[in-house]
């Protein structure tokens, strides 16, 4: 296994070595393709190469998993399995050195496993498959904060003792969270680079009629490998010059360091203009107030983290950056409280959601952040950083293992927000025609529906009725109408065909059914133009503008969307201008008319 990764046998003991006692080989032909910042990772030439294969298989394996008939949903296997193929490369590439690769390897496969499982349940849940729901995000989230901790863990430790993460030096823990955002971003930025200079050089074939790279580029599986392969050449290359890469990270560091003193100042005069006007223009401003609360705390722990640095040695020495620091620490509580107390009104005012839950959490997320600057500053003064340190690691790993917990299919938020949301509308706090059936039919996952099963066979026909539209919705757009939930009409009710003695092929009526204009359509019309062209005319309401467009069939045999390209004409005779018969001609076009008035452009 080791010979497949390029591992030479002198090595093997390093990679199992701690980080001390490790030492890189005398410098040879090999060591001088690399800049590494630790001696204690060799050079590793191949690496840009394995990890470019190893991406672009992902991404071939991620296309066939996901691969699916147009418009056909997602199976609930085809979501585990692209998300174990993403997360799991991606956590490789990004976290594997050549010491301890095999940690790396079941680090990425362990979280792999763990976000496909939650891709499968949170599928599982939907109604419409879809698994980048709020779970997954935190799922995410955890897997963003344990890379670091397991790299600096992987350096330092003795043995796999994870339980001991607490113990790890800050300095490296910090180095590698912001190398990794670094790389990360700059690999991303190289995948889109990638993709502009294949255009380039496809579009640059095609004029002299070669065309292989143009048409491989219009291959999905070919863009997944080609993405793929990118992203993961990128990383090699930059962690095998991760002394550029540190400079890097410092000139960024810098960069969000000089905005510090901007956002401290900015903070002091809002906080004491909040004393002065109140917190009432803040719910009146029509903004999300929780919302922007938090994004200013999440960028005030940014920049006090860019000023503060890696250690004591690694602090910025300019005077203002010092002093915004703390002021930045110290800002984050009130912020967070700020925050807390908009979520806990508009609970008050609506109900408990999924989305508000998870908006409380990141506010008490925040409001831990912000007690820890606090306590810091009032015990560590100007030096407050060197008590900042240690419970900003304690944090992540208790972030870590919350964002896991809450992924994990263990507490039900929609069971809460059904509950909470029945109760209200059992007690008369939310009127029927002010209920949210949208919500409990796609939000609040099996319980959401299993309430409205209950809800269909109330007596009161109102909400009987509401409840019957919104389970029998296919997504919540259906559900139309000012006062409650109104189901549209079954397609075939709504379709109308001129002439109506000329029936349409069922593929055809799938993909108007499908189509912008008729999808969420009242009423639809489509119009026989020829053998292989349709005119579709939708419109959502009496009244409404029309979405007009063509529905053609194809060469291959698939009804689309869009008028057929008509085959240039052949070939036109010369002709001499002068000596030419000139002729004024009449010529008749076709259009679609609506009760006389022209709703398409002419066509031949």
């Amino acid at each position: 296994m080791a010979r497949s990764f390029g591992l030479p046998a002198r090595m093997k003991q390093a990679q199992i070595a701690p980080m001390t006692d490790a030492k890189a080989p005398a410098a040879s032909d090999s060591s001088r393709l690399a800049a590494r910042l630790d001696d204690s990772d060799p050079p590793w030439p191949l690496r840009p190469w394995i990890m470019a294969a190893i991406c672009a298989l992902a991404g071939l394996i991620y296309y066939q998993v996901t691969k699916r008939p147009w418009l056909h949903p997602f199976e609930r296997w085809q979501i585990a399995g692209a998300t174990f193929v993403s997360v799991s490369s991606i956590a490789f590439v990004l976290g594997v050195e050549l010491r301890r690769w095999r940690w790396a390897a079941s680090f990425a496969l362990l979280w792999g496993g763990i976000l496909a499982l939650i891709g499968w349940q949170s599928a599982t849940s939907n109604v419409d498959g879809i698994p980048i729901e709020w779970p997954f995000w935190s799922g995410v989230l955890a897997v963003l904060v344990a890379t670091p901790l397991f790299q600096t863990r992987r350096d330092v430790a003795p043995d796999w003792r994870f339980w001991k993460l607490w113990a790890m030096p800050y300095e490296r823990l910090h180095s590698h969270a912001w190398t990794d955002a670094v790389i990360g971003a700059a690999s991303l930025a190289f995948v889109g680079i990638t993709f502009l200079l294949i255009v380039l050089i496809g579009q640059m074939f095609k004029l002299i009629g070669i065309n292989l790279i143009y048409d491989l580029l219009n291959d999905e599986w070919f863009g997944w490998m080609l993405a793929g392969a990118a992203f993961g050449g990128a990383v090699g290359l930059l962690r095998e010059r991760d002394k550029l890469v540190a400079t890097l990270q410092r000139l960024v560091m810098i960069v969000l360091a000089v905005l510090a003193p901007v956002l401290a100042v900015a903070l002091v005069l809002f906080l004491v203009s909040l004393a002065g006007t109140g917190l009432q223009k803040l719910w009146d401003s029509g903004f999300s107030t929780a919302a922007l609360m938090m994004a200013v705390a999440a960028f005030a722990v940014l920049l006090a983290n860019a000023v503060i640095g890696n250690g004591s040695d690694d602090r910025a020495t300019n005077p203002a950056l010092r002093w915004a620091a703390p002021v930045l620490a110290v800002a984050v509580l009130p912020l967070a409280i700020i925050a807390l107390y908009s979520m806990m009104l508009r609970i008050d005012q609506y109900g408990w959601t999924p989305e508000r839950i998870w908006g409380v959490i990141a506010a008490m997320i925040a409001l831990a952040y912000g007690l820890a600057g606090l306590w810091a500053v009032v015990r560590g003064r100007r030096d407050f950083d060197d008590w900042l340190r240690p419970l900003q690691q304690k944090l992540a790993i208790a972030l870590m293992l919350l964002a896991l917990f809450l992924a994990l299919p263990i507490v039900d938020f929609g069971a809460i927000s059904t509950r909470d949301q029945l109760a209200r509308l059992n007690a008369g706090t939310t009127k029927p025609e002010k209920f949210d059936w949208a919500a409990m039919a796609f939000d609040f996952g099996p319980s959401g529906r299993a309430a409205l099963a209950v809800l269909a066979r109330s007596p009161e026909k109102a909400r009987a009725d509401a409840a019957t539209a919104a389970l029998a919705a296919k997504n919540r757009w259906d559900l139309l109408g000012p006062r409650g939930p109104t189901l549209l009409k079954p397609f075939a009710e709504r379709l109308r065909v001129v002439p109506a003695d000329r029936a349409l092929p069922t593929e055809a009526i799938d993909r108007i059914a499908g189509s912008y204009m008729c999808s969420r359509a009242k009423a639809c019309v489509a119009v026989w133009l020829d053998d292989r062209r349709l005119g579709v005319l939708g419109q959502t309401a009496p009244g409404e503008s029309l979405n007009v467009d063509f529905v053609t069939q194809n060469d291959a045999g698939q009804w689309v969307v869009g008028d057929r390209t008509v085959a240039a004409a052949g070939q036109k005779p010369a002709v001499d201008l002068s000596k030419a018969r000139i002729e004024v001609e009449t010529v008749s076009q076709r259009r679609i008319t609506v009760d006389g008035v022209a709703q398409s452009g002419s066509f031949e």
